[in-house]
C-alpha cells in the first residue's frame, strides 16, 4: 500500500502555496494524499502567527496527536511555517510535544525529503530553522496543484516594511525578489497545462524588483506575463499604498488580462494612528492613490485590510477611519481586531485598548463595510459580467459558480462541462456576499 500524506494549513495565500510545495515534495517521494489524519503517514501543519487564533488554533491540534503517534509509532509528524520560524517557539514546540518528528522554519521546503529520513533515525525532534546561503530563493521545487484552473505565483518572499503589528519580516526575512525569467517560465508551464488564471503572491509586490539590479519592476513584470499564451486572467496580491507607482496604475488598465482588482490594505484611516503603525503615508497620500487609480481604471474594485483597536486608538482616530471607509466604499474589506504580536513594536506599547472598547467598533466597521458591499454589489443588477466558472457550487448543485473580473463571486445555472470556461452571465439577483445570475453567452473563449 502507498504512503499517504495530510497537511493542514493556517495564515495567508503565501501559506497555502507553500503547501502547495510541501505536497509536491511528498508526491515526489511517493506519498499519496489524504483527508484522514489516522491514515496519513506524513502530517504536516503548516502554521501562522499574524494571529494570535491562528496560533491557539496549532497548539490544539498538536495536542491531540500523541494517541495517533502512539498507534502508529512510523507515522511522521511536521511542524513548520511562520510559527515555527520563531526559535522559541520552535524549541517549545519540541519540548511540550516531543512526538513531533520534525519542526523547520519557511524556507526549508526544499529539505523536506532529507528532514524525513533524518527523522526516521533520529532520537529527537529534527528542529531546521535557519537560513541558509542568506536565505537565497530555491527553484525547482514540485508544487501539487488541487485547482486546475487557477494558480498562484510567488514573485518574491519576505518584507522590508517592519510595519509596528507584523510578525511577518520577523518570521519570513527580508524581501527577496525571484528572477524574472523563472516567474515567466513558471507562468509559460501553466498556460500549457490549461491553467486559466493566475496570482501573482508577495508580502508587497509593489517592491517586486528591488532587489535585483538590472531586472523589471512589478509594472513591468506584469507587462510581460500578460503576454503569457493560454494564461486569460492574471490577479496580484499584496499591494503596499507606499509603493503603488503611476506605472503600474497604468499597466492594470493597458494589460489585457490584469484584472481591474486591487486589493490595497489602509489599516486605519487616522494619519496619528498610520504614523505609529509606521506605514509610512497618511490618509491624505492613500485617498489621492485611490482616486487617480479609480479615475485611470474603468470599473475598478477596491478592497483592503483594516485593523481596529490598535494601541492608542482614540474615539476620534476610529470614526477618521468610518470615514475613510464611506468615501472610498470598498467593495469588501477585511476587518481585524489588533491582537500583540510578541515581538514586534506594537506589543511595547503602552496603551493597549481593552477588549470592551475595541470590539464594539469593530462590530460597527463590519456594519459599515457589509453595508457598502451590498450597496455596491445592487448596483451590478442587470450588467452582464464576465465569469471563470470554477466549477458547480458547494452550497447548491444546481449551479455553478466562478468570479468576475473584480472577483465577485458569482452563481448561475449552466452544464459542469463549462467549468475553467469564460462566461457571459447577466446578474440577476445581487446580495451582499455574492451575486446570482443568468447565462446569456454559452462561452466567451474555448
Amino acid at each position: 500500500m502507498s504512503k499517504k500524506y495530510m497537511i493542514k494549513t493556517w495564515g495567508c495565500q503565501m501559506n497555502e502555496h507553500d503547501s502547495e510545495k510541501i505536497a509536491g515534495v511528498a508526491r515526489s517521494l511517493g506519498y499519496q494524499a489524504t483527508n484522514e489524519e489516522k491514515e496519513a503517514d506524513l502530517l504536516v501543519f503548516n502554521t501562522c502567527c499574524v494571529r494570535e487564533h491562528a496560533e491557539v488554533k496549532v497548539y490544539g491540534n498538536l495536542g491531540r496527536l500523541r494517541p495517533l503517534k502512539e498507534k502508529n509509532p512510523d507515522m511522521i509528524i511536521a511542524v513548520c511555517g511562520c510559527m515555527t520560524q520563531q526559535r522559541e517557539v520552535a524549541e517549545h514546540i519540541a519540548r511540550r510535544y516531543p512526538f513531533v518528528d520534525i519542526v523547520f522554519g519557511t524556507n526549508k521546503i526544499h529539505k523536506l525529503a532529507e528532514m524525513i529520513a533524518n527523522a526516521r533515525i533520529a532520537g529527537n525532534t529534527v528542529l531546521d530553522i535557519e537560513e541558509d546561503d542568506g536565505g537565497k530563493i530555491v527553484e525547482g521545487i514540485p508544487v501539487e496543484r488541487e485547482d486546475g484552473i487557477r494558480a498562484w505565483v510567488a514573485v518574491m518572499h519576505g518584507c522590508d516594511n517592519f510595519c509596528s503589528y507584523c510578525i511577518v519580516p520577523f518570521v519570513r526575512g527580508r524581501e527577496k525578489s525571484r528572477r524574472k525569467a523563472d516567474i515567466l517560465n513558471e507562468v509559460e508551464e501553466l498556460g500549457k497545462k490549461g491553467y486559466k488564471e493566475v496570482t501573482l503572491l508577495g508580502q508587497n509586490v509593489n517592491s517586486y524588483g528591488k532587489d535585483l539590479p538590472g531586472e523589471v519592476d512589478f509594472a513591468a513584470l506584469l507587462r510581460e506575463v500578460d503576454r503569457v499564451e493560454g494564461i486569460e486572467r492574471i490577479r496580484f496580491v499584496t499591494s503596499h499604498p507606499k509603493d503603488l507607482s503611476e506605472e503600474l496604475i497604468y499597466a492594470i488598465r493597458d494589460c489585457e488580462k490584469v484584472c481591474e482588482h486591487v486589493h490595497l490594505p489602509v489599516q486605519a484611516g487616522s494619519n496619528r494612528v498610520l504614523d505609529r503603525m509606521n506605514r509610512k503615508y497618511t490618509r491624505e497620500r492613500y485617498l489621492d492613490l485611490v482616486d487617480r487609480i479609480k479615475n485611470v481604471i474603468p470599473g475598478v474594485s477596491i478592497t483592503t485590510d483594516i485593523i481596529v483597536g490598535f494601541p492608542g486608538e482614540t474615539e476620534e482616530d476610529f470614526e477618521q477611519t468610518l470615514d475613510l471607509v464611506k468615501a472610498v466604499r470598498f467593495d469588501s474589506a477585511f476587518t481585524f481586531l489588533y491582537s500583540q504580536r510578541k515581538g514586534t513594536p506594537a506589543e511595547r506599547m503602552k496603551d493597549q485598548i481593552p477588549y470592551e472598547i475595541k470590539h464594539p467598533r469593530f462590530l460597527k466597521l463590519l456594519e459599515l463595510t457589509q453595508q457598502i458591499t451590498a450597496e455596491n454589489n445592487l448596483l451590478l443588477k442587470d450588467s452582464v459580467e464576465e465569469v471563470l466558472v470554477e466549477g458547480i457550487s458547494k452550497n447548491d448543485p444546481e449551479r455553478l459558480t466562478g468570479r468576475t473580473r473584480t472577483n465577485k463571486l458569482v452563481h448561475f445555472k449552466g452544464a459542469p462541462e463549462l467549468t475553467g470556461k469564460l462566461v457571459k452571465v447577466k446578474i440577476t439577483d445581487p446580495q451582499k456576499w455574492s451575486l446570482y445570475g443568468e447565462m446569456v453567452d454559452r462561452e466567451v473563449e474555448n
